[in-house]
């Protein structure tokens, strides 16, 4: 049994998922400070509706909380479910600050509960052949990487509700739009020695970056950087990343790292065989990787498996984008990680 806290435009993600997984899950609670809002989604859902965090957590018997909140809000979510006994799983960013997202592991560990981060590009088809290429050392040694999420956000959608936008509940280009894109270099590529990074707020009225560029430096030697801007003219161009070898290079492109665009190794595999399949069509930047991703919630909290995505995952690409902020706030480079 679970519930959803937050029924926001991300949420709808969820409720997909926990479609797709009814056998395994079942939607008892959903919960919304917009009153009216959580009423419609319980009516529709056929599930209670609460207004406020405490009191479902008082009221219902949901095993797992599932986070679709401002990120702001993730860590004091995280610490009052991990309290009650629950289960959690979050969205991304698992939290705005870093020492946020430690506390929310350490309460989870204390507690005896598991924490999910959602990170369900890692589930496109796409993604997992570029990852078995790296795995299989197919590029050699990895040179240069690059990173683009080239998408557009008007000022009408910080608009739409008060936390967009904000240092406190939302954070930026980089730690929003392009958090998924920041665990690649991580989950992809390997332990980040060092980033440089650069902000700017140039046309939307908000009190976080628009737009960001960031140089990447791994402990293997390869070299990279990251491109980010919500002001693409007029509608969202390319989330990619492309890495280049001394045995290969690949490109995954597309408006979502959807589509395989370039894919040229020295020697060949039975992978290169899937490319054209895996490529897929999307309207959607989130792509269709929750279902996938609550597959492998399922698996661990009926003990098949471990988590993919925990509370520690979760800390790499939050690492990296606390150590970008750094950067850009006291204009220099800096070394991860970020405690000894």
């Amino acid at each position: 049994m679970c519930a959803i806290i937050g029924c926001g435009r991300i949420a709808l993600k969820h409720f997909e998922a926990i479609k797709k997984h009814s056998e395994s899950f079942e939607l008892t609670a959903v919960c919304d400070t917009d009153k009216g809002l959580a009423h419609r989604v319980a009516l529709e859902k056929n599930c209670s509706a609460f207004q406020s965090l405490p009191s479902l957590l008082e009221e219902s018997n949901a095993e797992l909380i599932i986070l679709c909140t401002p990120s702001g809000l993730h860590a004091c979510q995280t610490i009052l479910c991990a309290k009650a006994g629950r289960h959690v799983m979050t969205e991304k960013p698992m939290a705005t600050r870093w020492q946020d997202g430690l506390n929310m592991v350490k309460a989870c560990d204390d507690a005896g509960v598991e924490l999910f981060v959602v990170k369900q590009n890692r589930r496109n088809t796409t993604l997992q052949l570029l990852k078995n290429a790296v795995e299989k050392k197919r590029f050699g040694k990895i040179y240069m990487v690059q990173v683009n999420v080239f998408w557009t956000r008007p000022q009408e959608y910080y608009d739409q509700a008060k936390w967009r936008g904000t240092w406190e509940f939302d954070g930026g280009a980089l730690m929003n739009q392009a958090s998924h894109y920041i665990d690649l270099l991580d989950w992809l590529i390997g332990p980040v020695k060092s980033v440089q990074s650069m902000i700017a707020t140039m046309a939307r009225d908000i009190e976080v970056e628009d737009s960001a560029v960031m140089n990447v430096e791994w402990r293997s030697g390869a070299l990279g950087s990251v491109s980010v801007t919500m002001l693409t003219y007029p509608q969202n161009l390319e989330g990619s990343i492309t890495i280049i070898g001394e045995n290969g290079t690949a490109k995954v492109g597309g408006v979502a790292v959807n589509e395989i665009e370039h894919w040229n190794f020295k020697d060949s595999d039975p992978d290169d065989e899937k490319i054209k399949e895996a490529s897929y069509e999307t309207t959607s930047v989130y792509g269709f990787g929750h279902p996938l991703y609550y597959k492998n919630v399922i698996d661990t909290l009926n003990g098949i498996t471990k988590a993919e995505t925990d509370g520690r995952e979760g800390l790499r690409s939050l690492e990296l984008l606390i150590a970008s902020y750094l950067s850009a706030r006291d204009g220099k480079k800096i070394s991860l990680p970020l405690e000894y």
